[in-house]
């Protein structure tokens, strides 16, 4: 079993290896002068299992690149089976045609990743549940939940909790987490009556007095989820925290979130954590390195990856 980096979340991929016990595989990921990728293996790889640890978060383009020419390299190096290990999946909210002459990116996605040579792809929350059924190979979609489960128990032991979705579409996810922690469930139902005039946010539950913890996958420009924790807070709540998987924080996230009602955003480190995140006073990382390594062993092993979701 061998253990390749890129260069999205080298932080996340040698907490893994550290996890395992592994040295991470010795290999060369640069640019040449006109920013080309150029990928050089150090190590044999022949009729090794190998996994590629690579996000494909911002830059995606370049990250994305990164991965299928290390890909395309590890099969031309003869390993028996390589694993494309994507803590967070870009392109995935392109999962269908939104309009007229539009993409399925995260179809296109899918077929780059197994035509540069993956074997199988582990990552984590897709955006959509159906983008497993996009590759022709096998995927594990590991799953947050349990992690946000045993964090909110703790710090939220013997405060009267509430789940919030931050919209309807959000409601499976996040009623599962509540379902884990035998809470109850609120759903933020969200509307614009008109173009130009501003979302009107209503809260379907009843929130009073209640600290109010808001689910969801990916926060990227997070006006939607400030937006809901001001919500929440005109309705009576006392507190209103953020749990959500991926922190892509485009833009002003950051300044917006730091400013916001929100008490705490609790992100995992499937994206490397910026600058201005490590400093915001209101945003905290869990890591996911563990999970993956188990998942990962247990791919290694040919054992069950599904217990991992109970």
């Amino acid at each position: 079993m061998k253990i390749v980096a890129c260069n999205s979340n080298r932080a996340l991929a040698e907490a893994v290896a550290a996890s395992l016990n592994l040295p991470l595989t010795s290999a060369a990921i640069r640019r040449f002068a006109d920013m080309e990728v150029f990928v050089e293996i150090h190590e044999n790889v022949r009729g090794e299992d190998v996994f590629v640890i690579q996000s494909t978060s911002y830059p995606a383009n370049d990250n994305l690149m990164e991965l299928l020419i290390t890909l395309d390299a590890l099969r031309r190096g003869s390993a028996r089976r390589v694993t494309a290990v994507i803590p967070y999946f870009g392109y995935a909210r392109q999962d269908r045609k939104s309009g007229p002459r539009t993409p399925i990116s995260a179809k296109l996605v899918a077929n780059l990743i197994t035509e540069a040579g993956a074997n199988r792809v582990l990552t984590m929350d897709l955006h959509a549940g159906q983008i497993q059924g996009f590759f022709d190979i096998p995927v594990d979609n590991l799953y947050a939940a349990p992690l946000f489960t045993r964090d909110i128990r703790e710090r939220f032991a013997g405060k009267d909790i509430m789940i919030v979705s931050p919209d309807v579409g959000g409601v499976v996810r996040a009623r599962a987490i509540a379902t884990r922690l035998n809470c109850d469930l609120a759903i933020i139902d969200k509307r614009r009556e008109r173009a130009g005039v501003s979302e009107v946010m209503n809260v379907i539950g009843d929130v009073a007095g209640r600290d109010c913890i808001l689910v969801d996958d990916i926060v990227d420009s997070g006006g939607t989820l400030c937006n809901a924790a001001a919500a929440l807070i005109a309705e009576g709540a006392h507190s209103a925290s953020v749990y959500t998987t991926h922190g892509v924080l485009s833009g002003g996230a950051v300044a917006r979130i730091t400013a916001s009602p929100i008490a705490m955003m609790t992100l995992t480190d499937s994206i490397q954590a910026t600058e201005a995140v490590r400093l915001a006073h209101n945003l905290r990382q869990l890591t996911i390195a563990p999970l993956l390594a188990e998942a990962m062993r247990r791919i290694n092993d040919e054992s069950s990856v599904s217990s991992l979701f109970e």
